[in-house]
């Protein structure tokens, strides 16, 4: 007897979410090439024109000091490698990154997924689910996987150590369940160390994956001693990292919980999308205790509560490891109809499809990057966030290696074209500023500083430009330069 061809409901079924997905793929890459700036973006680039400089003794970042930074990890030492030996300028370094980061992140998913459920459609449902299942109010974070998040971040070390995250956790399932030789342990140890330096918080995120990949195998006495030695041997890749000690961000002072409380903010209406995934987990969770899903979303919730509830907000960062096993709860749900009536997944596929949409709608700005929004639908363009304009108008006088003075703004996008500022910190925290050079900014800017002790500030730290809007501060002889967006003045200091 001749089987029945495949139906055209079922083709369309998959090839939808196929199309979907690469669509959303597209419309990222073409964002690589805008490569909004927001955010951190400063940062990284200073980081990579440090190391483009200097490989082996970079510098502090961002202000003219030789202090270690986390931000000189693997991944961008690779890129200040690749930076000093091309020649290219920072931002096409960037995109460089950023195109090795999605490639990561896209292939990591899908191998991923595929050790959960062998249905063609189920990488890019999943896909789908991590960049639209958020909630109907805009949130952007790095290490988040939202997709104007993605958009923004891009080419971040987070999306390069999310990406490496998938693939450690498809290979860890696959030498849990089918064997693996003796090296692969001692690798899988190496992998997760390195995603550890790249993205401190994203590697907490991997770490929790990992552990409930383990913990759902529940693995034999054979296994727990490779796995054991592996684990070693990451932690003493750790230890041996040349630029930055690793284990002292555990001491990391206030200025970290204060920059991540906003995290335990707005929470229905950042994520409300995501409890579909919750409510699919709670279906895997009837069917399996030991599902690594299942397990993987218990521990992140944990540790979210556990640092609302301590006042430690930096773990919020952990948050993702609660969203992504939730969101690819949801994205296999559709797919995995084993011993369920067909109308059953027929509206588990509305109600999923109904959720992304609210979701592609929350983040249709994201189009604003890479098509003008004049262009764009007026409902569409109102969605839509400009991109920081970024202070290349100073370079025809700011060289490498000058010190700029700086409010908190500016301070952060001014090292990326090489010079130093006197005071900057980063949205994760990590970067601190030191309360001296906190003050000093602070001071040179006040209406009341004499002019004798503003022109002290300048001497101390060596300044030669000033960066700020309306008129000099008086006394502190400065000579305006240059005038650039948003009535910003470029002042040269006169010694």
């Amino acid at each position: 007897m001749r089987a029945a061809p495949r139906s055209a409901t079922a083709t369309a079924g998959r090839a939808l979410p196929q199309a979907a997905a690469a669509l959303v793929l597209v419309l990222l890459l073409l964002v690589i090439v805008r490569l909004p700036w927001a955010g951190d973006l400063g940062m990284h680039a200073a980081t990579i024109e440090r190391l483009r400089h200097s490989l082996v003794h970079p510098g502090n970042p961002l202000v003219d000091a030789d202090t270690p930074s986390p931000y000189y990890s693997p991944w961008m030492l690779v890129l200040g490698g690749i930076a000093r030996i091309t020649g290219l300028s920072v931002f096409v370094v960037l995109r460089v990154g950023a195109l090795v980061g999605l490639a990561l992140l896209v292939t990591g998913v899908w191998r991923y997924v595929r050790t959960l459920s062998p249905h063609r459609a189920a990488p890019a449902i999943a896909l789908l689910c991590l960049l639209l299942l958020w909630g109907p109010l805009l949130f952007e974070w790095s290490g988040f996987l939202g997709l104007n998040s993605l958009a923004l971040t891009v080419s971040y070390p987070s999306v390069f150590a999310l990406g490496l995250s998938f693939h450690l956790w498809a290979w860890l399932t696959g030498a849990l369940r089918d064997g693996a030789g003796r090296g692969a342990w001692p690798a899988l140890g190496v992998l997760w160390a390195v995603i550890l330096l790249v993205h401190q918080f994203s590697g907490v995120v991997a770490s929790l994956g990992a552990l409930a990949t383990v913990v759902a195998a529940r693995p034999g006495r054979r296994v727990l001693p490779r796995l054991g030695a592996g684990v070693a041997l990451g932690l003493v890749v750790l230890w041996a990292w040349p630029f930055y000690d690793f284990f002292s961000l555990f001491s990391a002072g206030a200025d970290l919980e204060a920059i991540h409380r906003s995290l335990y903010g707005h929470l229905p209406g950042r994520f409300g999308l995501v409890l579909l995934g919750v409510a699919a987990l709670a279906l895997r969770w009837r069917r399996d205790r030991w599902d690594p899903l299942v397990i993987f979303f218990v521990l992140g919730a944990a540790v979210f509560a556990a640092g609302g509830a301590s006042g430690h907000y930096s773990w919020g960062r952990v948050l993702p490891a609660a969203l992504i096993p939730a969101q690819l709860a949801a994205a296999l749900e559709v797919v995995g109809g084993e011993g369920r009536a067909r109308v059953v997944r027929i509206g588990w596929a509305c109600a999923l499809a109904a959720a992304l949409a609210v979701g592609a709608w929350t983040q249709i700005g994201t189009l604003g990057y890479v098509v003008r929004p004049g262009a764009l639908p007026g409902a569409v363009a109102a969605k839509y966030r400009a991109p920081w304009v970024g202070y290349r108008w100073i370079t025809p006088w700011v060289k490498y290696g000058d010190v700029v003075m700086a409010r908190t703004f500016p301070s952060r996008q001014i090292p990326a074209y090489g010079p130093y500022t006197v005071a900057a910190r980063d949205t994760d925290g990590l970067q601190p500023v030191e309360g001296r050079r906190d003050a000093a900014v602070r001071r040179l800017f006040a209406a009341g500083t004499p002019g004798s002790e503003r022109r002290g500030i300048a001497r101390e730290y060596g300044v030669r430009w000033v960066v700020d809007t309306g008129t000099a501060p008086p006394g502190a002889g400065l000579r305006e330069v240059a005038r650039g967006p948003g009535g910003q003045v470029l002042y040269t200091v006169e010694h």
